[in-house]
């Protein structure tokens, strides 16, 4: 009994040092950032491992200022974004020793969303200030000559995101201007979805949220850049061609040039094996590609 206990330890034993030799051999690659990101990055990481079993990709979200901010101390090998760095940001990360080199990988198409009782069919970058930005004239759905089923009060929810977000600052940048400021009573969501999930549910609401995170339970409004022009509905061909007047590239940064792991997963995300995943995701890809 005793020698069959030795040699059941001693199989025990052997796996576990097998095991803790394999996990130590594996690359790690830390990889954080845009809520945007987030979930096609979980994909290629989840992907990645049936290419090359030695490398592990830990992938979170948080947002683009916070994986932005990881870069900057060094603390992640890949920081997502879905906004470019800020001067300020880039001065920083020199001043520690950081040389951040930006990747486009893809690019987005950034919806607003309506409840899909809403009757809007279309809004322009102006009607949108007037709801957006602070001190605009649009609180109500009559303001903007819509009356809207179910929302009695006629009160504008705004939905926004928290202001570490990249789409947070792309929206702010790209509609209200870069003096605009967002009015003050709106509802800063932390993720993407909780900002589409909120306004499914909300008769009154809008809000903004990458075109991936779509579904058939919500309206997404064509949008113009001025009042009376043709709009352009979000979507992949849109963001793809640049027509649709709030679409942006989806970066990835690295600390100067990538090297060794980290330069072949980046490749393979560039490539069609990488780009495909990305765009059934209901993203627009960064090149032309053959998807199956």
């Amino acid at each position: 009994m005793k020698n069959k206990l030795f040699i059941a330890a001693s199989i025990t034993a052997s796996i576990l040092s097998f095991t803790s030799a394999n996990a130590a051999d594996r690359t790690v690659i830390q990889n954080k950032g845009s809520d945007t990101l987030v979930n096609v990055a979980q994909a290629w990481a989840e992907e990645y491992r049936n290419v090359d079993a030695n490398v592990a990709v830990a992938v979170s979200g948080g947002g683009s200022g916070t994986g932005i901010a990881a870069m900057i101390n060094g603390t992640v090998d890949i920081a997502n974004a879905s906004r470019s760095m800020k001067k300020k940001e880039i001065d920083l990360a020199k001043s520690k020793g950081q040389d951040p080199l930006e990747h486009v990988v893809g690019y987005d198409a950034l919806a607003v969303f309506v409840h899909n009782n809403n009757p809007a069919k279309s809004l322009s970058f102006e009607q949108l200030q007037e709801v957006f930005v602070r001190g605009g004239k649009a609180t109500k759905w009559s303001d903007i000559g819509l009356k809207v089923p179910g929302c009695d009060s006629d009160e504008i929810v705004v939905v926004s995101r928290q202001n570490n977000s990249g789409t947070y600052a792309y929206f702010k940048k790209a509609v209200l201007g870069k003096k605009g400021k967002f009015r003050q009573g709106t509802l800063d969501l932390h993720g993407s979805k909780d900002v589409v999930d909120l306004v499914e549910k909300t008769p009154c609401a809008i809000g903004y949220s990458g075109l991936a995170y779509a579904t058939d339970h919500i309206k997404m409004a064509c949008i113009s850049k001025k009042t009376g022009e043709a709009c352009v509905d979000p979507s992949v061909k849109t963001a793809s061609d640049k027509s649709y007047p709030i679409a942006r590239p989806l970066f990835m940064y690295t600390d100067g040039e990538p090297k060794g792991a980290i330069k072949t997963y980046l490749d393979w995300i560039k490539s069609d094996a990488g780009q495909c995943i990305l765009v059934k995701k209901g993203y627009a890809p960064a090149n032309d590609v053959s998807c199956k």
